[in-house]
């Protein structure tokens, strides 16, 4: 009897690992479908919806390597502002559109970097880092756009942001791509496997030979790349650079990267699953908005989520 009770516990851990994310999102689909039929059963609002998740899927693509390590990254929605408010100051002084993009992302990445220095020189938990810094990125941000938005973006740049290719919005198309690369980098190189023995045990992960710091670099140069990418995709919907762009973007990340499954004790994690945690996000927001929810029970309802997730994650690992 103990031996069966045993396996069903075994079972239901294994089935929600791998299936749970994917059942979230078809029942919050199933009840907006019911709740809002006129508006749910239209081509324009799937692509609204893959619309509005590009953004969180492409910024939870990098909090999820911060979190696969034990650690965070507070500073992912001041990245996203300050990357998107420094291609669009480049655009509208005329650069080219393209170059505009590679710099942004590339300012991204060297945020990241910062980051992942800070972390290394210091010692101090990437929790107290990014939380420094991501006051510092949207002081400069505030700084450098003089508290002002900035638009009139070529309409080069407009007009392929808001393109579609077989209905499908080219903002999803990127965060699809970007989400293909790194799953490829967790699944298939050395990189990534070191990155998961870094989070699984970061002693025994130091006694293999892995560089620590290294790593721990190249996680946040990951994180920025990937906040610097939704700063162009965010830049492109909007159609302007807002100096409070993505304010609490990073709550959003962090449940897109928890409710898919990503272990908030490291070592553990999808990028499918963190593709899924996005487009719940993305499902529940365009959901409360078309019931006419408040924007301050919305951030309740994150907030919530967050807590019932983590809560959730270690109720599974433990029967497991």
């Amino acid at each position: 009897m103990p031996t069966k009770l045993k396996e069903k516990e075994l079972s239901f851990s294994q089935a929600w690992q791998r299936y749970g994310t994917l059942g979230i999102l078809v029942l919050l689909l199933v009840i907006l479908a019911v709740l809002r039929p006129s508006f749910f059963f239209k081509t324009s609002t799937i692509t609204q919806i893959l619309s509005q998740s590009s953004v969180n899927i492409l910024i939870a693509l990098g909090e999820f390597f911060a979190i696969l390590i034990a650690g965070i990254d507070l500073s992912v929605g001041s990245v996203v502002a300050l990357s998107g408010m420094f291609m669009a100051k480049l655009m509208v002084s005329g650069t080219a559109p393209i170059v505009a993009v590679l710099l942004g992302i590339f300012m991204g990445a060297l945020l990241g970097f910062i980051n992942g220095i800070l972390v290394n020189s210091t010692g101090l938990h990437p929790f107290i880092i990014t939380l420094g810094t991501q006051a510092i990125f949207r002081g400069v941000t505030l700084i450098i756009s003089d508290s002002s938005a900035v638009f009139g973006f070529p309409a080069s740049f407009s007009r392929f942001m808001a393109q579609r290719i077989l209905y499908v919005p080219v903002a999803a198309i990127i965060a699809i791509a970007a989400a293909l690369i790194l799953a490829f980098l967790t699944r298939q190189t050395k990189l990534g496997r070191n990155i998961y023995a870094l989070g699984g045990n970061r002693e025994s992960a130091w006694y293999s030979g892995i560089n620590i710091k290294l790593h721990t670099l190249i996680v946040f140069v990951i994180s920025g790349i990937c906040a610097g990418i939704a700063g162009v995709v965010l830049l492109g919907r909007v159609g302007s650079a807002e100096p409070a762009a993505a304010t609490g973007f990073e709550t959003y990340a962090i449940a897109a990267a928890i409710i898919g499954g990503t272990s908030f004790f490291g070592g553990k994690g999808k990028i499918f699953g963190v593709v899924m945690g996005g487009l719940i996000i993305g499902v529940i927001n365009f959901g409360m908005n078309l019931l006419s929810v408040s924007s301050t029970l919305q951030q309740v309802v994150m907030g919530a989520l967050i807590i019932g997730s983590v809560t959730l994650d270690r109720f599974v690992a433990g029967r497991k």
